[in-house]
């Protein structure tokens, strides 16, 4: 058990906990989306144990530029250091919690608490703490912030609270870099641009809902009217799963193409369309309620046809979103209602739902 991870019990019978095969599998149990246990349980055997995505390299170019997020309540900062390697580390001074920074910058000589100034290098050792040099037994060198596993990838940075639990990092992206192709690689973007969203949702109702385009006729006609449903695929692999579409849209959006949509457990999405990388993070903050973190990263174009399609795509996105947030809303309330029994999946357009639900069921019956 690491030093972040609470004790844990997971609150569900072993007939819950049971693999199903796809063609009669049943979605999850409400429990698992309403009970208030939950929100441990998934940080110690999830979100702990899982690569999480905090950056683009975009964002870390130089000595001192850093990014933070909040990994199911562990506050980090991923920051470059004066020797170029990128660390993250906890974002939790030792002497009394505070904040090493409270938003992404640039340039930082080091990392300096908000609370009382006690100061760190860039590769994460106290230098100074104000007033402490008369502290017996006080040797400011010894005080070290806590780090965390790192991975880049395409240009994105990963970080992994318990790499000895984790997946290995390079069977987490097998056959990825394939698909994506050399012409779209993903390190190559820029623009960098963030919209973040509450939602009153538990996490994984959100993930459900990313993971299937069976919803999108019925909820998104905007999108529907750019994808072929009657084209659209969704295929699994051990640790993620991806949906791919043709794509027809104006040359002021995306033009025309492919969409590329991976999930990347337990938290992490990224879609991809012609000019445009878009990532997604799905941070807990309640048994009922999360946060969606958009970073969009754009082709490098400054025209002004290239600036009319960043606003275009931002307006579009923030349109489906708006869909996205308020059906999964509507879904916790059912959920939480007493009134739901776990329904059977659709296995020609839920198979990837059917994989997220059978990595948590192994998931929990491994932490019970």
């Amino acid at each position: 058990m690491n030093e972040t991870s609470p004790r844990t019990q997971v609150p569900a019978p072993p007939a819950d906990l049971a693999p199903q095969p796809l063609d009669h599998a049943t979605a999850l149990p409400a429990r698992f989306y309403a009970d208030p246990a939950y929100g441990a349980v998934d940080r110690a055997l999830i979100f702990d144990r899982g690569w999480q995505l905090i950056a683009h390299v975009c964002q870390l170019r130089n000595a001192g530029d850093h990014a933070i997020g909040n990994f199911a309540g562990l506050p980090v900062i991923a920051v470059r250091g004066a020797d170029t390697v990128i660390r993250v580390f906890h974002n939790v001074c030792r002497h009394r919690a505070g904040p090493l920074a409270q938003c992404d910058g640039l340039g930082a000589k080091a990392l300096r608490c908000r609370y009382h100034g006690w100061t760190y290098t860039l590769d994460g050792t106290l230098r100074s703490a104000p007033e402490m040099g008369d502290a017996p037994d006080f040797n400011v060198s010894d005080v070290k912030l806590p780090q965390l596993a790192v991975r880049v990838w395409q240009g994105l940075v990963f970080a992994c609270v318990d790499p000895e639990r984790a997946p290995d990092f390079d069977a987490f992206v097998e056959g990825i870099d394939a698909r994506i192709g050399e012409d779209r690689g993903l390190e190559q973007y820029g623009h960098h641009h963030r919209v973040a969203y509450e939602v009153g949702c538990n996490w994984k109702v959100y993930i459900d809902n990313y993971l299937e385009g069976y919803h999108v006729p019925h909820v998104h006609p905007g999108l529907n009217k750019l994808l072929d449903y009657r084209s659209y695929v969704t295929q699994t692999a051990r640790w993620y799963s991806f949906q791919w579409s043709p794509l027809e849209s104006g040359d002021e959006l995306y033009g025309n193409g492919d969409a590329l949509y991976y999930w990347m457990w337990p938290n992490t999405m990224l879609n991809i369309v012609p000019g445009r990388l878009q990532t997604n993070r799905v941070v807990p903050l309640g048994i009922d309620r999360c946060r969606v973190e958009f970073d969009f990263y754009y082709a490098m174009d400054d025209s002004p046809a290239g600036q009319a399609r960043r606003a275009a795509d931002l307006s579009f996105s923030d349109e489906v979103q708006v869909e996205d947030l308020t059906i999964c809303e509507d879904v916790q309330r059912g959920l939480s209602s007493g009134s739901y029994v776990a329904g059977r999946l659709n296995p020609l357009r839920e198979n990837a739902v059917h994989h997220f639900h059978e990595l948590l069921r192994a998931t929990y019956r491994d932490g019970a």
